[in-house]
């Protein structure tokens, strides 16, 4: 018998550290941003999804500057990416730090020259975060596109009498994607994403009627 071993690996901190991030980066949004008496640590950023806070190192907070500008009051409600870069060093050590690879609200890259060590500089670039309205749109326009293959193979089984056999899965699939992105749709300012989604939505509640109606006249299954 297999004797399961607790494998939780988070580091006792009250902030966020370069040990957090050792199964992979995370994509955050930043809810707060304010200054602290502090040499080593003067700027902590509150994250969301109740993560600690996040102290940037001084490269990290001139990366922020080149990114973003110097008011951090306009750095609420954006997001980063951050990572563990595991060749950072502290003290003479070899120790880990977190790094930004992403950000949003920029353009194209944005590329300036840190300092790695003592009189030694290298270049280090932070690459556009896609927006969560270019997320939204992609998730929207992918559920438009299965209601319309839906409604095709419906209509195409009125005349033949024949269904996909998955018609009924993927059916559930517009379904289910329809209930958990009804939030999205507010959130999606361009008029073609919501006349997409709005598709979407009839569309599917039309095909659910319609399959059920069928199936309980003994239409034959898909």
């Amino acid at each position: 018998m297999t004797e399961k071993i607790d494998m939780r690996i988070e580091p006792k901190s009250n902030q966020l550290n370069a040990d957090d991030l050792i199964t992979g980066p995370i994509t955050v949004t930043i809810t707060g941003v304010r200054g602290l008496n502090s040499d080593e640590q003067p700027v902590e950023m509150t994250l969301s999804d109740g993560r600690k806070p996040y102290y940037p190192c001084k490269s990290m907070r001139r990366m922020l500057i080149a990114v973003w500008g110097p008011d951090a009051k306009a750095y609420v409600g954006r997001r980063l990416t951050l990572y563990r870069d595991p060749a950072v060093a502290f003290g003479g050590l070899t120790v880990g730090g977190i790094r930004i690879s992403h950000a949003s609200h920029i353009d194209a890259p944005v590329l300036m020259a840190l300092t790695v060590t003592r009189g030694k500089k290298a270049p280090y670039r932070v690459l556009p975060l896609a927006s969560e309205d270019t997320d939204q749109r992609g998730r929207l326009a992918d559920a438009a596109a299965l209601a319309r293959t839906l409604d095709a193979e419906w209509s195409a089984y009125q005349e033949s009498g024949e269904l996909p056999d998955d018609y009924a899965a993927r059916l559930a699939e517009l379904c289910s994607d329809v209930g958990r992105a009804s939030p999205l749709r507010a959130a999606v300012r361009d008029d073609q994403s919501r006349a997409l989604w709005d598709g979407a939505r009839h569309a599917a509640g039309r095909l659910r009627a319609a399959f059920d109606a069928d199936r309980a006249a003994g239409g034959g299954e898909p």
